[in-house]
């Protein structure tokens, strides 16, 4: 198929190329295969590089979260509430509270990052992790682009001493996308998301978006 046929001509080439095998039988969950899967370590394990190198660690933080931790960001998991994936039995009993399969980690990072960050002379703090995550996506799926399981979700948390500081932060964290997306040779264009399409509590959210051969844009980074 041809280009102007996104879908099947996107699809077609998933398969050829042997990167991800959609005959799962989950919708929206995929395996990969073995050329995808050390094509995917290779790119993650540049932009682990290129997060090591800006002095950020890797941490790794658990699968599950409390309902009632997730539920302190409630403004934040609104956007999202009707995606998440609840685990409430462990075989035939029933949890005392329900878990959730991470959507994202703020909730789970941010009470621990507290505890960790004793003094000023802490700070900065930089933390990246590369999990999995979960959203229940209701529209049509497709591999890599829309997924009910990202198997490797980039997520990196910092904490500052100062708005200047975390100001600069983002300077950076632009830079290391640019080098990332310049390295793969993927084009980008970064723009300020206007108020309504900012993440909740977020002063602002930048956000890089590629084009897709059928025109359409793609978010492929948020800050």
């Amino acid at each position: 198929p041809s280009k102007s046929n996104f879908s099947e001509w996107y699809n077609e080439i998933i398969r050829m190329a042997e990167i991800t095998d959609v005959r799962y039988p989950v919708k929206g969950l995929y395996a990969w295969f073995p050329f995808g899967y050390e094509l995917k370590k290779n790119v993650y394990g540049l932009l682990k590089d290129l997060h090591l190198q800006k002095n950020h660690s890797e941490v790794q933080f658990p699968l599950l979260i409390p309902r009632v931790q997730l539920m302190k960001e409630a403004e934040h998991v609104a956007s999202f509430e009707d995606e998440v994936f609840w685990v409430d039995r462990a075989g035939q009993k029933e949890l005392d509270e329900p878990l959730a399969l991470r959507p994202t980690s703020e909730t789970s990072i941010y009470p621990l990052a507290k505890e960790w960050i004793r003094a000023h002379t802490d700070l900065p703090l930089k933390l990246f992790q590369v999990v999995n995550t979960f959203r229940y996506e209701t529209k049509h799926t497709r591999p890599l682009i829309r997924e009910r399981e990202i198997s490797n979700f980039k997520e990196a948390h910092t904490f500052h001493k100062s708005w200047e500081n975390a100001e600069k932060q983002i300077d950076e964290a632009s830079d290391i996308y640019k080098s990332f997306f310049d390295r793969l040779g993927i084009p980008y264009l970064i723009t300020k998301r206007p108020e309504w399409d900012k993440f909740p509590g977020a002063e602002y959210t930048l956000a890089f978006d590629t084009l897709m051969p059928d025109g359409k844009a793609l978010q492929i980074g948020t800050i």
